[in-house]
């Protein structure tokens, strides 16, 4: 073959690849047109499956988290310990006779929220959801003068925020004196308040969240707690 039918030849052979490797401009055309039908079914499934969710939960309301209250109860117990630590208050001593000290459970505010049970929620006694309950551990402490109060605040403030721990809320006034703060991690708060007669209580808090079954349950209906043991240092 000669050199000039050996360079046509080729030509024709690359040009003949090219046409089978590349579709025509209406072929390309059907092939976006498919892909982006495909791709429009799949958003619109997708978006199907997103809108019944959510219409579910908005009609449902959201599903309380599942938690043992005497695990909650021994991590809130920690939680004031902590607190404790950081309030630096050596002269303070545990008030027994504190209203409201101990371990609690409490479903009075854990509430329906769907769409379905709108009734209930606009009630003048809206009624809490059963098996449902939010747990707190609570003591005070006395000998705590407010001028001492405040720089124990203080202190507790800032070692508690270079250890990652957010205030929700802060005030040192002539009316009120009150630190709340929240650990890295959980939705619990702590709560230090000073109170008249030198006194300063400690409170922590969770989410209400519904405790599994066969959670051990005391004659009185309430989950069983374990016995606080914060602040350790001043219980013997």
């Amino acid at each position: 073959m000669s050199t000039g039918a050996h360079d046509l030849f080729a030509v024709a052979a690359a040009r003949s690849l090219h046409e089978t490797a590349t579709p025509s401009p209406r072929t390309h055309r059907k092939i976006l047109l498919a892909t982006a039908a495909a791709f429009a079914m799949a958003v619109t499934a997708a978006g199907a499956v997103w809108l019944a969710r959510g219409a579910g939960r908005l009609w449902n309301g959201d599903p309380y988290p599942v938690a043992d209250p005497a695990v909650t109860s021994q991590r809130l117990d920690g939680l004031t310990q902590q607190v404790y630590d950081t309030l630096d208050v050596p002269q303070a001593t545990l008030d027994p006779k504190w209203p409201g000290g101990g371990q609690e459970t409490d479903g009075s505010g854990c509430y329906y929220t769907g769409l379905k049970d709108l009734t209930k929620q606009v009630s003048d006694s809206p009624p809490s959801v059963p098996g449902v309950v939010a747990v707190s551990s609570e003591w005070g402490l006395k000998g705590v003068t407010p001028s001492q109060a405040v720089s124990a605040l203080r202190r507790a403030r800032k070692e508690l925020t270079r250890r990652g721990w957010k205030v929700t809320s802060y005030e040192i006034s002539d009316h009120w004196t009150v630190l709340s703060v929240q650990p890295p991690g959980t939705d619990d708060v702590v709560q230090v308040e000073a109170f008249p007669y030198d006194r300063l209580g400690v409170v922590a808090y969770s989410e209400c969240a519904r405790y599994p079954s066969g959670t051990p349950m005391p004659e009185w209906g309430d989950p069983e707690l374990p016995a606080q043991q914060a602040p350790a240092p001043l219980r013997g």
